[in-house]
């Protein structure tokens, strides 16, 4: 039975999932992990459950290259070298839409506290001063809400601000429907020309690095807030700063930050520190004991897919084979590079081995192919190593 090692306080919900499906080879760490202490957790693992404080990079991978899946207990992925598990035939899973309610709520209490200027107001009175001043204090019916990315998260962002009198415009690079009566936009300058509040739900990675940047910020007009419970890359925290210090925006939230403490222990550090109009969260915009749980049990459930059936549905990284109970002897998971040929060349072994093929499902994505082969008899280690042993296999596992 496979061994699964889980870091960073994973809920006790996904441990439950995994015991109840048979999986009793577990090993739980409450922190992240680095260099040679994830190396060392990782070295008999089969399968390892991180959240986002985790960096699993491609020589992290190709140390631990025995690895036969990734469980993402969180929304992002960023933090695994998703090409590299990809070349290794590694399939990463993660959790979508577990978390998405949590931080929608999140959002729409930081727009209704920076708009009411309750972070300022907070910080002067815990100092002893009494300022009952309604300048600059906004209610948030009939403001305008700015959504960056228009994805799960963002889309039930805008139903949650309607629902508290909000106007709801967003802009994304692909196309996507409206929901309510949110309206899309032809530009992102357009939109945060526009909004009174500005919050950012786009992926992480080099297409949206210091997406809001200097030059962005100057065309936000002076009463806007910006919320950002994406990904810490994606604001200039030096030029939101300096905006903020200079008035030229009225507010900020972030929950996420370009570089994060690994563990309770270490210090946040950042400029934004000293600013009474910022409200800071140490990531915790799915830190709540609903989307924890379901987080959870949702990765864990895919990764006993996994596990069991091969199945890889959902894999952010990977072909996708929807689920098939194995009712043959023998399931062969096979990963190879996707060339003419291939499985040509497999199902020629196994009629060499005399063995009849009972059912078989092939996805391709990019380079790989994934292919699920069922036969009705034992698998020798002879025929097994030979399917390992073809030029253009990946990896070959047997269930």
């Amino acid at each position: 039975m496979a061994k699964i090692v889980l870091l960073e306080k994973i809920h006790a919900s996904a441990v439950e999932h995994l015991k109840n499906e048979g999986f009793d080879d577990i090993l739980q760490i409450p922190s992240a992990l680095t260099g040679n202490d994830l190396l060392d957790a990782l070295a008999d693992a089969d399968v390892v459950g991180i959240r986002s404080g985790t960096q699993v990079s491609a020589d992290v991978l190709n140390t631990v290259s025995h690895l036969r899946a990734i469980g993402c207990f969180c929304i992002g992925t960023n933090q695994v070298n998703l090409t590299a598990a990809t070349a290794l035939g590694i399939p990463v899973f993660n959790a979508p839409f577990s978390n998405t309610r949590s931080v929608a709520e999140l959002v729409i209490a930081q727009a209704i506290l920076l708009l009411r200027r309750i972070p300022e107001k907070n910080a002067l009175t815990h100092r002893g001063k009494w300022d009952k001043t309604a300048q600059g204090a906004y209610e948030v019916r009939n403001k305008v809400l700015g959504i960056v990315g228009y994805g799960n998260i963002g889309a039930q962002v805008g139903i949650l601000a309607e629902s508290v009198g909000m106007r709801v415009h967003y802009y994304d690079v692909e196309s996507k429907l409206p929901l309510g009566n949110a309206k899309p936009v032809t530009s992102l300058e357009e939109l945060l020309a526009l909004a009174d509040v500005v919050t950012l739900h786009v992926p992480g990675g080099s297409a949206t690095e210091n997406l809001i940047n200097r030059d962005r910020l100057a065309v936000m007009k002076p009463s806007t807030v910006l919320i950002n419970a994406s990904r810490g890359g994606v604001v200039e925290i030096d030029a939101l700063h300096d905006a903020l210090i200079e008035k030229r925006l009225a507010g900020a939230a972030l929950d996420v930050f370009p570089v994060e403490p690994r563990n309770e222990t270490e210090e946040f550090t950042s400029p934004l520190r000293e600013l009474d109009n910022v409200i800071l969260t140490p990531h915790i915009g799915g830190s709540t004991e609903e989307a924890q749980e379901n987080i959870g049990r949702e990765v864990a459930d895919k990764l006993v897919r996994f596990l069991k059936a091969g199945t890889t549905r959902w894999a952010v990284n990977f072909p996708e084979i929807r689920h098939v109970e194995k009712d043959a002897q023998s399931r062969i998971l096979h990963v190879h590079r996707n060339e003419p040929g291939v499985i040509a060349r497999m199902n020629a072994d196994f009629a060499e081995a005399g063995l009849n093929i009972v059912a078989q499902h092939l996805q391709t994505k990019g380079s790989i192919g994934y292919v699920i082969t069922d036969v009705d008899a034992a698998i020798s280690d002879a025929l097994l190593q030979k399917l390992r042993s073809e030029p253009a296999t990946i990896r070959c596992d047997l269930i």
